[in-house]
């Protein structure tokens, strides 16, 4: 059995960590249309990476301004 080594480890944890760092802040913000959030839920599970990536760059725009 092969040992994981640090890049291996790094990559797990991008591959994990942004999807739920995306989820957390999905559900804590509010956005201009309540439809939104669900289609950023739905996108982030089923796409994780290039879902996360995407609402990054374009989901953080559609929420309301505090």
């Amino acid at each position: 059995m092969e040992n994981f080594g640090f890049l291996e480890w790094l990559i797990i944890f991008i591959v994990v960590a942004i999807p739920i760092i995306a989820l957390i802040d999905i559900l804590k913000s509010d956005f201009t249309k309540s439809v939104n959030k669900i289609v950023w839920i739905i996108v982030v599970l089923f796409i994780p990476i290039l879902g996360s990536i995407l609402y990054f760059v374009i989901g953080k725009k559609q929420k309301k301004s505090q």
